[in-house]
């Protein structure tokens, strides 16, 4: 929701949420896509040389898109066969941002100063005293997160910017009670069956069948069984963990990093603290009074030696995704400039072990306990220097392999065809094995390194490649045997055969064995009796409804055939999951109306959403086809496809 708007653009905002509301029907009924024609006429793009798109007169280009690739790397791995589905996402949502930034820009439709410093005062409270905005604290905050200034408040206005736009769609969307009743009765209406659940897995091991069965598959299809090349590699490897072993720095190197980094072991004044809150935002004056009351109560538990982790798990209200009511009313460590003044003035004042009197901030009451303090202070060496020791050797042992490896490289490319031995015997290496594999093969020693995997392929026998880097150092391999792809001989694809055979075959009776027990429980046969005739196990389920869940079978939803079938009625084979089930009907359950008032608010809000949602979806959806159809938005697949291959 946007928290304020400006008089002056009133009139405006109105005019645009009328022409929204226009743009919304005219998409529902998959008419006209555009918004506001007119407003602008075509100009010529202005295209970077390296643009994966652009939107209007803007760009975005390949170094935008890596930079966005590598903090999400930085964060978590991204598996080699996914670069391509993130790099295209990033791309989508940053073509979708400007998309809105222009159509923005076009409406007249800002983010204002104003609404922008509400946000960030609502985001870090701690940058604010009264009202007086503390630049250097701003500033400090801001680069702890890891981000700078404008580009932590580009992301502010972007973000708005796009609520706005949520927002005026989700104007002229009304979900009715019909609807909200409707969907309650869906929900909640349950079914009960008698069925039998099929499995062609549980029936393979019963199939066994001869040579000649085998043999007569195998001629019929043979051309599934093709055996994939094949090959061996000896490989030379610098090992880095080798390295790591024998790196031992001396005091005196150890103590040049420390020198040259002493700031990172300088420690503020600290304070590790406990507190309770109790929350006055938005709080009458009445209201506030009662409160305190009940804050003034605490704190005289507390002063009495109450267990104050107790107590904050039981009274506070600082119970957020990050709040501390969970950990015993636990904030850890907490540093000069960190929190509002008069929480830090309090803190800070108290002697370790004390309990302040109630603390009145911005956010409510608090009672703080303090744990431990700490003076600040540079820590010695001698405290530091086990923590050291691992970034020097880390340090020393990527010097030392990055220089070898250039080395290596060097050797390579002076002859890309001498003995591997050669390279082993020089860099004091040795030449080991990696047994026959296929490129799909994640086994052996490359196998988790799908550069090496592809080098062994593309590799003639006795060439060298460049050093490869991998998890554990620098490879160099050459093709040792190469077996050629070829049909497999019925002796290759035995195990396959059979399983497949097997496979095949148990499919066709589980699905027979379904058609046998629908014709005889339509035939007038119990249940019971008909499924275990055939050798299945009948059981009965619990009353579901559309969203839960079918014993073994699963989700109910693959059922939905059953609300609409009378009891006593029994449904035709069905495959679910890979697996048949026939199922008798046995009662409905209409949903009881006694619980509608429970769940109206609910099912109100999930359906709003999910329109809202849908309506957005289609918005954008929208704008970016008229964009393209004007000429303003366009892809450039070529470096697209390959930031996607990029590794």
């Amino acid at each position: 929701m946007l928290k304020s708007i400006q008089q002056r653009d009133l009139d405006r905002n109105r005019w645009i949420k009328i022409s929204m509301t226009v743009i919304l029907v005219l998409i529902c009924a998959s008419m006209v896509i555009t918004l506001i024609p007119g407003l602008l006429s075509g100009s010529n793009l202005t295209t970077s040389p390296d643009a994966v798109a652009t939107v209007g007169s803007d760009s975005i280009s390949a170094t935008d898109v890596q930079r966005q690739i590598n903090q999400i790397s930085q964060r978590q791995a991204i598996p080699p066969m996914m670069r391509g589905y993130y790099t295209r996402q990033i791309v989508d949502d940053m073509v979708f941002q400007k998309a809105l930034e222009y159509e923005a820009n076009r409406l007249g439709f800002t983010v204002t100063p104003d609404e922008e410093r509400e946000r960030i005062q609502s985001l870090i409270p701690s940058a604010f005293s009264g009202g007086a905005w503390l630049k250097d604290q701003y500033v400090a905050q801001i680069q702890q997160a890891g981000m700078s200034v404008p580009q932590f408040e580009a992301e502010i206005r972007q973000e708005m910017l796009l609520e706005k736009f949520q927002h005026l769609m989700a104007d002229g969307i009304n979900i009715s009670m019909g609807e909200v009743e409707q969907e309650f009765k869906r929900r909640n209406e349950k079914v009960t069956i008698q069925y039998a659940l099929i499995k062609p897995a549980d029936l393979a091991t019963t199939i066994h069948p001869s040579d000649a069965d085998l043999s007569a598959y195998f001629q019929k299809n043979q051309a599934k069984y093709q055996i994939a090349e094949k090959r061996s590699a000896q490989y030379v490897l610098l090992d880095v963990a080798a390295l790591r072993a024998q790196t031992r720095p001396s005091d005196d190197v150890l103590r040049a990093y420390y020198n040259g980094h002493i700031d990172d072991y300088k420690v503020q004044n600290g304070v590790h603290v406990e507190h309770i809150l109790f929350k006055t935002v938005g709080k009458t004056d009445a209201e506030v009074a009662e409160i305190k009351k009940k804050a003034d109560d605490v704190l005289k538990q507390a002063k009495k030696g109450a267990n104050f982790e107790d107590l904050a798990k039981k009274y506070s209200e600082d119970d957020g995704p990050n709040g501390s009511k969970a950990k015993g009313g636990d904030l850890g460590w907490i540093v000069d400039g960190q929190t509002v003044p008069e929480f830090q003035q309090a803190a800070f004042g108290l002697p370790k072990g004390a309990i302040s009197d109630l603390v009145k901030t911005q956010y409510g009451f608090h009672i703080i306990k303090v744990l431990d303090k700490q003076i600040a202070h540079t820590k010695t060496f001698e405290e530091v220097r086990d923590s050291i020791l691992p970034i020097v050797v880390d340090q020393d042992v990527a010097e030392q392999a990055n220089d070898t490896a250039n080395q290596m490289a060097n050797a390579v490319r002076q002859s890309s065809r001498q003995p591997i031995d050669n390279i082993a015997h020089r860099f004091n290496l040795q030449v080991e094995t990696a047994p026959l594999v296929s490129i799909s093969d994640l086994v052996g020693p490359l196998g988790i390194s799908q550069e090496a995997r592809s080098a062994l392929f593309e590799l003639q026998p006795g060439e060298l490649n460049m050093p490869i880097h991998t998890d554990s150092g620098y490879l160099v391999l050459t093709p040792k045997e190469v077996v050629p792809a070829h049909q497999a001989t019925f002796a290759e694809a035995r195990d396959r055969l059979l399983a497949d055979y097997q496979e095949g075959k148990a499919g066709d009776l589980a699905q027979s064995k379904a058609a046998d027990l629908a014709k005889e429980v339509q035939g007038g046969a119990p249940f019971d009796k008909a499924a275990k005739a055939l050798g299945l196990d009948p059981k009965n389920s619990d009353a579901f409804s559309r969203t839960g869940n079918v014993g073994e079978i699963g989700a109910a939803k693959q059922l939905d055939a059953a609300f609409n079938m009378p009891a006593g009625q029994v449904s035709a084979p069905q495959q679910v999951s890979g697996n048949w089930v026939v199922y008798k009907v046995v009662s409905h359950d209409q949903a009881n109306m006694d619980d509608f008032a429970k769940q109206k608010q609910d099912i109100q809000r999930q359906l709003l959403q999910a329109k809202q949602d849908a309506a957005f979806a289609a918005f954008r959806t929208a704008l970016e086809d008229r964009l393209r159809k004007e000429g303003k938005l366009t892809i450039n697949q070529d470096i697209l496809n390959r930031l996607s291959q990029a590794g």
